[in-house]
């Protein structure tokens, strides 16, 4: 339009949104330089017939600031948007006009309006320009909003046809003798322009790169699903085949308990009805303040035993139960885990293989009672029986869960026992294992309950403690990228595995709900929600899955997407803050959860 203009020694006045003007400052700056007029056009292109006075003063006083950023000038022409000639004036049209005037700003309407946006073509639009008297006239053209190929080609054939006529072209205040109706900006409004146009500038970077970030994080958690989806199935078929014979030798249980009071006779009594003979149980009472030590102690069974030691924390609680068991194959369960029958001997079967080191079992929620209860039964089932299938079949498992899991007790007081110098000790002893060239794998059948916490208070100390722990694991254990063996598949599966999916992932997933909101704002509501249901079904597909295989209901599935608005956040700012530590180099203490002792299982499965 430019160039069409200098061809014809012609001059115009642009009428520019604050928006366009603070997002292409180069432009105004080239308009000016060439010897036109610039006008205010409202910030966002409102109507402001129907706009309130204060809004209508932000949308006009907003670009007066684009303007003086970009250009260093003030104006006091306004063409209001929706306005074309004056015989379009009507009552609302008029009261917003006399607003502005009150301003001190002069309101500029046309006498010919090209028409040009409906694109009639060029003759159309000649037409509609050219004035049918020989009285001078304001014209209407369009310089954006769409192809304006017309437009600069109806401007090309219309201004030599009508300087032919001799007609002269000039900017509003030229043709009107308006003076000063263009000036120099006052400084107060250049420093607040600049800072306008450059936070316009950032945001168009920012939205830039969230393009581009909200690209990555669609195809990782495309990745993820396939991935799951396909080594689920692999899992499936792999599991029917595996040797899993009946273990006859005696295990030893432990369970660390600190303030257990609340569930601990109902762990002990779960585990003393199990279907495998003998069983032994170790509670090590980690310094206990409430009365955890007298519940053991009513259990008159030579197969239970009590330790109590000074408060030491969790790991040193479980070396004290190593130190004490007097069997090959142990297992560790939480204070207020609940076990099934036959958990015991499931959780021992893979054993059978002489090269398993541990067993991760199957933690559920057994009070999944309340919208935040069935958020963690949904991830949990999730979890477990589509994420440690995928462990499994890759052979890099990462976690066998404090809740439930079964290890070879040579193989670990070998390592020197469990690990005390992180806040993940079941994490960090499990890739220790595996570094010592250990198969940890996964069970299924060996279920335990265990007490989710009842609070977001309580589950953000929870998952706060157990993603800093595993990124504590994953740093200490970092050099197993470079090795072979069990220890290669952890370094070059597992590690990457966690750190993708478990950190980055839940870092530019946010970007998903972000976007759906801008677009719902801007309008385009259809595609947001596409997208949004895209994702939400790339949840609900392995959740169905996961949990036909764990035999539960799908009932508690209609409060998957209920979890997208609080569950799914809570959960990024986690993840947010970990790192956030992490890099910063804190040290978290250990944050004990308040127990209820409602984790009896609602449903025994099998």
């Amino acid at each position: 339009m430019l160039d069409v203009l200098d061809a014809h020694h012609a001059h115009a006045t642009f009428f520019v949104t604050g928006a366009n003007a603070a997002r292409y400052p180069e432009l105004v700056r080239e308009i000016l330089a060439r010897g036109h007029e610039i006008g205010n056009h409202t910030a966002t292109h409102s109507d402001l017939r129907v706009d309130g006075d204060l809004r209508a003063k932000l949308e006009l006083r907003a670009t007066d600031l684009a303007l003086a950023g970009a250009a260093g000038i003030g104006t006091s022409l306004v063409r209001p948007p929706y306005s074309a000639t004056t015989d379009a004036i009507d009552d609302a049209a008029w009261a917003s006009m006399r607003r502005i005037g009150a301003e001190g700003r002069l309101v500029v309407l046309s006498d010919l309006d090209s028409q040009d946006w409906r694109r009639p073509g060029v003759a159309g639009i000649v037409a509609n320009a050219t004035p049918k008297d020989d009285r001078g006239a304001v014209v209407l053209m369009h310089d954006a909003g769409g192809d304006r190929s017309e437009t600069v080609a109806a401007l090309d054939e219309l201004l030599p046809r009508l300087q032919a006529s001799g007609w002269k072209f000039d900017t509003v205040s030229g043709a009107t003798g308006v003076s000063a109706a263009v000036g120099k900006a006052d400084p107060a409004s250049r420093a607040g322009g600049w800072l306008l146009v450059g936070a316009v500038g950032l945001a168009g970077l920012l939205a830039a790169a969230m393009r581009w970030l909200l690209i990555v994080a669609s195809a990782i958690a495309v990745l993820r699903t396939v991935l799951i989806l396909v080594t689920t199935a692999v899992h499936v078929r792999r599991h029917r085949n595996r040797r899993r014979v009946r273990a006859r030798a005696g295990v030893t249980v432990i369970v660390p308990a600190y303030n257990e009071e609340a569930g601990i006779e109902a762990t002990i009594r779960s585990i003393l009805a199990s279907d495998h003979h003998p069983v032994w149980v170790i509670v090590v009472d980690d310094g206990s303040t409430d009365g955890t030590a007298e519940v053991v102690e009513r259990f008159r069974s030579r197969r239970v035993q009590l330790i109590r030691q000074v408060n030491a924390g969790k790991p040193a609680a479980l070396n004290t139960g190593l130190a004490a068991a007097r069997t090959e194959l142990v297992v560790m369960v939480d204070g207020d885990t609940v076990l099934e029958p036959g958990t015991v001997s499931a959780v021992i079967r893979p054993f059978a293989d002489e090269r398993v080191g541990a067993v991760s079992g199957n933690a559920k929620v057994g009070n999944r009672g309340g919208l935040l209860g069935r958020w963690q039964h949904i991830e949990y089932v999730i979890g477990f029986n589509l994420d440690r299938r995928m462990y499994d079949v890759l052979e890099c498992m990462p976690t066998v869960p404090g809740a439930v899991g079964a290890f070879r007790r040579s193989a670990v007081l070998d390592l020197g026992g469990v690990p005390e110098d992180t806040l993940a000790e079941d994490t960090d002893l499990t890739m220790l294992l595996e570094q010592d060239g250990w198969r940890v794998v996964y069970e299924q059948e060996a279920r335990a309950w265990t007490e989710a916490p009842a609070t977001l208070g309580q589950l953000w100390k929870q998952r706060y403690r157990w993603c800093y722990g595993t990124l504590q694991a994953v740093w200490k254990h970092r050099g197993a990228v470079l090795r072979g063996g069990a220890a290669g598949r952890l370094g070059r599966r597992g590690i990457p595995y966690l750190v993708l999916f478990q950190v980055v992932l839940p870092m530019l997933a946010p970007l998903v709900d972000v976007a759906a909101v801008f677009g719902a704002l801007a309008g385009d509501w259809t595609t947001a929600l596409g997208y949004w249901l895209v994702f939400l079904l790339m949840q609900l597909v392995p959740g169905i899955i996961a949990f036909r295989l764990d035999g539960e209901r799908l009932g508690p599935l209609w409060a998957l997407p209920l979890q997208q608005f609080v569950y799914r956040q809570l959960m990024y700012l986690v993840v947010v803050q970990s790192v956030m530590t992490a890099f910063a180099g804190a040290r978290l203490p250990w944050h004990k959860l308040e127990r209820t002792g409602q984790n009896a299982p609602p449903q025994p499965v099998g």
